[in-house]
This record gives structure tokens, sequence and C-alpha cells, in this order.
């Protein structure tokens, strides 16, 4: 494997603004063949990126905690897949969305809108800011008929969160510290609750993110995503921090589902459920697959591969057929979240990768 043309295929993209820095992780089933960090975890502090440098990982929530701990509680007979939810949050039962299930939101085939800026009023209420959320999502009319239609939604990752919370008893975080992070000895992935003092021993290995415009600063430690902010930090689908190091010990653990070897934590039955796809849809329930065109996965991903981005310049992907694992984590946002020369340039990398590996 050529180390070489891979480095300077990183560093032209530093040297093109695509990102200040960026930690790249490469392995082909146990054995990490690639492991490099570089440029800036912050270009205004000058503090260089080293591999154990802690992300804010946006979307990877979705994949890396709501979507395993829904798995979990499958395990655990606790809910089912095409369980509707109308009965697990009263709230709904009254609405169309009483009919939504479990499986349609993991998918995006709720009908929920895919963003919207709930924290604009969120932050300006004295009520509980999750509770307050929940009330927002219950109102929130939908935008599709259910399972019409695959749109991506930040929305059905919150409501899936409320029902973890719910069936479980327990916060979020909690949940998977204990369920699934524990077991799997991972202690780089968390959530960094707000006015936390949690960030303090971990601050000189936080990445930052975006200058944020209305709350005056740069993220360090803070949650990017505006509504996750505006909840407290812990959320459905953002909030997440952690290292390349830990996601990769997740993804192990997701090939092994894949590949029917032993796992320590999750069901390979439930995982295969989840990455079986419907009706030709890229997505599948809590995973993104290669699309047909413009993959940001390249060329070479088998189509059984599964992934996921980002916003703040992060992903991973999985393929089951070659066992590769690629982890790539940049700070694309800082210091602008306008800052899209990523989308070209993830295909590319990814693209090189594989055509030294495989």
């Amino acid at each position: 494997m050529n180390h070489d043309r891979i480095s300077r295929e990183m560093e032209n993209a530093i040297s093109k603004g695509v990102f200040p820095g960026a930690v790249l992780l490469c392995a082909q089933g146990q054995e990490i063949v690639f492991y490099k960090s570089y440029g800036m975890a912050d270009i205004f502090e000058k503090r260089k990126m080293q591999k154990n440098s802690i992300f804010d990982l946006a979307s990877l929530t979705k994949p890396l905690v709501t979507t395993l701990a829904i798995a979990k509680l499958i395990e655990k007979g606790l809910v089912s897949q095409d369980q509707k939810i109308g009965p697990i949050i009263k709230d709904l039962n009254t609405s169309q969305k009483a009919d939504i299930t479990i499986d349609m939101l993991l998918r995006h085939k709720s009908g929920f809108p895919a963003h919207r800026e709930y924290f604009k009023e969120i932050i300006k209420t004295k009520k509980n800011p999750r509770q307050y959320l929940r009330h927002l999502l219950i109102q929130e009319p939908l935008e599709f008929k259910i399972d019409e239609k695959q749109v991506y939604s930040d929305l059905g990752f919150m409501i899936l969160s409320w029902i973890i919370e719910k069936i479980s008893g327990q916060r979020l975080d909690q949940f998977v510290e204990k369920q699934l992070y524990s077991p799997l000895e991972i202690d780089g992935l968390f959530f960094i609750e707000k006015d936390s003092t949690k960030i303090n021993p971990y601050r000189h290995k936080i990445v930052s993110t975006q200058y944020c415009p209305w709350r005056k600063k740069v993220l360090v430690g803070e949650v990017d995503d505006d509504n996750a902010w505006a909840v407290g930090g812990i959320e459905g689908h953002a909030g997440l921090f952690g290292d390349a190091g830990s996601i990769y010990t997740l993804c192990c653990e997701l090939l092994n589902a894949l590949c029917n070897k032993p796992t320590k934590v999750l069901a390979p039955g439930i995982i295969k459920n989840f990455v079986t796809k419907k009706n030709q849809d890229d997505m599948v329930a809590g995973f993104d697959t290669p699309s047909k065109e413009n993959a940001s996965s390249g060329s070479y991903f088998s189509t059984s591969s599964i992934g996921h981005l980002g916003f703040t310049g992060t992903s991973f992907w999985i393929d089951p057929e070659t066992s590769l694992i690629i982890v790539l984590l940049t700070n694309r946002v800082h210091p602008l979240r306008s800052n899209n020369k990523i989308k070209k340039f993830r295909p590319k990398i990814h693209d090189l990768i594989y055509s030294e590996l495989i």
C-alpha cells in the first residue's frame, strides 16, 4: 500500500482549503493498515491535529448511537422493528403520526420534514428545553404521507431518542454507554452536556468547528448542531463526540455482525434486518449505502456496504465483502459552515484508498 500517495492527497486537500485538518483511519477487518492525522485542529489557537483528536461527529450520532440503541431494545424484546409509535408515545396516539413505525423512522420514511430550526424558539422559552422540543415535534405537521417517500430527517431521530428513553427509562447517552460502549471498552465516544465540566480534561484534544454567528464564538466541545445544542447537547440526531479509534472499534463490531462472526453487543440478525434494502432506497435502517451516482464512498464500495456522513465533515464506511473500514474525520466547518469542498474530495480519497488496498 502506497501510504505516500494517500498522504499527498490529504495534504493537497488541506492546501486547497477542503478542510483545516483531518484524521484518516483505514483497516481491513481487525488490522489497521493506515492511521494518520493532518493539519490543524484549530487554526486560531494553532493546535495541531492528533490521531486521538476528538471530533464533533454530528449525524454519525444517528447510526452509532440511536440506531444501535434501538437494535439493543429489539434484542431485549422491549420493542419491535415494525411497532407503531402511537402506543409508545401517548401524545402522538391521536394523530396521523400514531401509525409511523420504528422502521419508518430509521429508514427516513416517516413523513417528517428534513429539518426545522427549532432552536430559535427553544432558546427563548422558559420551559424545559427537551420537553419543549418534544412539544414542537407533536405539533409539527407531516410533510409527506407515511411510508411514501424517503426524506433524510433529523426530526425522525429526535422521535427515536424519545422512544429509547421512554422504553429504557434511561437518558440516551447513559443507555448506550452501559449497553454498547462500556462492554466494548470504548471510552472515546460520548456526549458533552451543555455547561458540563466534562469538556475540561478533553479541551486540548477537541477539534474546533464553526464560528457560530449567533453564539458569537468558535465552537470547541460545544455541539455544532443548533437544535442539539439548544436542548442541552444530547439528542438522537446529533451530539456525539469521539475519535477515529473508537469509531473503528464500533465499526469492527458492526462488520462482525454483517459477516456472521462473533459479536460482543450486537445481535447479527437484527443488524442484518436493518441493512436490508427496501424499494431500492439508498438509506437502510439507520445507515446510508453507496448511492448509484456520485456516491460519497466513491466507485468501488460494494452495494452491501454501509456508512454515514456527518455535517461537520465526518464519515465512516464499512464494506462486508472486502472487510474494508474507512473512517475519515475532518473539521470542514472550521471556521465556516459554508465550505462544501469536501463533497468532491470524499469519493476521490475513498477511490484512492480502495485501489491501494484491494
